[in-house]
């Protein structure tokens, strides 16, 4: 059997990181070459397996049971983000971490220090993989998807391990918001899932984000600089007055919980084309309303000031809070809360700050809330995974395929 680190590692190995701007399913090509490899790995395990055209791995372990059980699935993404690089990771691996800062050794003079990230002190004496200071490191989510696949080889090595039907998904695209989008959950096949997706060990999730994409385009006039007064409508300044609206205080720097903010995540310019691409982000729906909507205002405010058809705003919704949808089937989460304390980890639910595809799926008809992965400061160069926060996510995984069982019986 394959140990779960060397698993890891040659998941990261692969570059699949997804494209925003690419109109193809999935975004980028390169995640096929680990959707393929994940494919073919479950089918040499003697797992039904399959590879869609839409970049979708489901593959099926049927029930050894004679009772009737629900059908449980797994799922995580396989893409990494947009923000950082993904390609050419170098791991390092510290073993024993002392509570030390640990040299980034691709980046002179980079350290991932306790001083900047103390939750590093929770994990001293356990061994740490971290990136070169180069690029991610892709546990976001490639850390999900070795825990599946280090239990799904768990329960192929051992069939005397009673259990239902347990349906596995692995996904593209999860980073820009559309892992989902044709993932038919009828074949799947299962009655409830989870997604492995989360960070810090022992997080539990079934609330998250309502979301939505903002892209804002301004038009400007270009003139010789030594002629421009009173004719020059400088792009790149309309977008820096537009950005200065938006509330300082509503910025993730500064939020936490439940409070939503005002993102941004990208900026190009001239004098004539400027635009700024946001991300909208609120627990509340009515607020995420009010979010998009004032957006929207301000962009009116400056084509009153400045000209009809100065500023063009587009904004696109992307996903909703699961809460409404998962909450009715409380028990999956009680389910997921006993097997975490049965790996020794005590459960934390909290809202998620962010997404995961388990949002999306929930609406398609899957309750599927979101268990931890184990990593830490995910997209971008200091990111992290504890190696036994990744064996103990794996073992909640086998322990509520068991208490499925169990319970059933």
């Amino acid at each position: 059997m394959e140990k779960l680190l060397d698993r890891f590692l040659r998941y990261v190995a692969v570059d699949t990181q997804s494209d925003e701007n690419s109109e193809s399913q999935p975004s980028t090509a390169k995640q096929l070459d680990l959707l393929r490899l994940l494919r073919d790995e479950l089918v040499a395990m003697g797992v039904d397996a399959t590879l869609d055209e839409f970049g979708y791995v489901m593959a099926v372990l049927p029930s050894n049971l004679a009772e009737k059980v629900p059908a449980v699935g797994f799922i995580a993404h396989v893409d990494t983000s947009p923000d950082a690089s993904g390609k050419g990771v170098k791991p390092q691996i510290v073993p024993n971490y002392d509570g030390g800062p640990i040299a980034l050794k691709g980046v002179e003079g980079l350290f991932l220090s306790p001083s900047d990230f103390p939750e590093l002190l929770a994990h001293k004496g356990e061994t740490l993989i971290t990136t070169d200071g180069t690029t991610l490191l892709g546990a976001d989510d490639k850390a999900g998807v070795a825990e599946i696949m280090d239990a799904v080889q768990y329960l192929v090595a051992h069939p005397e391990v009673k259990h239902g039907k347990i349906c596995i998904g692995f996904t593209p695209d999860e980073e820009i918001g559309r892992g989902v989008v044709k993932f038919d959950v009828k074949r799947f096949g299962a009655d409830y899932a989870y997604t492995m997706d989360g960070g810090e060990v022992g997080e539990l999730e079934f609330e998250n984000f309502n979301a939505a994409a903002a892209t804002l385009r301004f038009n400007g006039l270009n003139v010789h600089p030594g002629y421009a007064k009173g004719k020059m409508k400088n792009a790149m300044r309309l977008a820096m007055e537009f950005n200065a609206m938006l509330p300082d205080a509503e910025k993730p720097e500064y939020t936490e919980g439940y409070e939503g903010f005002y993102h941004l995540i990208g900026m190009k310019g001239t004098v004539e084309e400027a635009e700024l691409t946001y991300i909208i982000r609120d627990h509340s729906l009515a607020r995420y309303e009010e979010r998009k909507a004032f957006v929207q205002r301000c962009a009116d405010f400056m084509n009153a000031k400045y000209g009809e058809g100065t500023v063009c705003a587009e904004i696109k919704h992307q996903y909703y809070n699961m809460r409404e949808q998962v909450e009715p089937h409380y028990h999956i989460i009680e389910t997921a809360m006993e097997a975490m304390r049965l790996a020794g980890v005590e459960p934390r639910v909290q809202p998620i700050r962010g997404g995961t595809d388990g949002a999306n799926l929930s609406f398609k008809g899957l309750p599927c809330p979101n268990i931890f992965a184990g990593g830490l400061n995910f997209h971008g160069k200091m990111e992290w995974v504890p190696l036994e926060s990744m064996q103990k996510a794996s073992a909640v995984i086998l322990n509520i395929i068991a208490l499925f069982s169990r319970k059933a019986a």
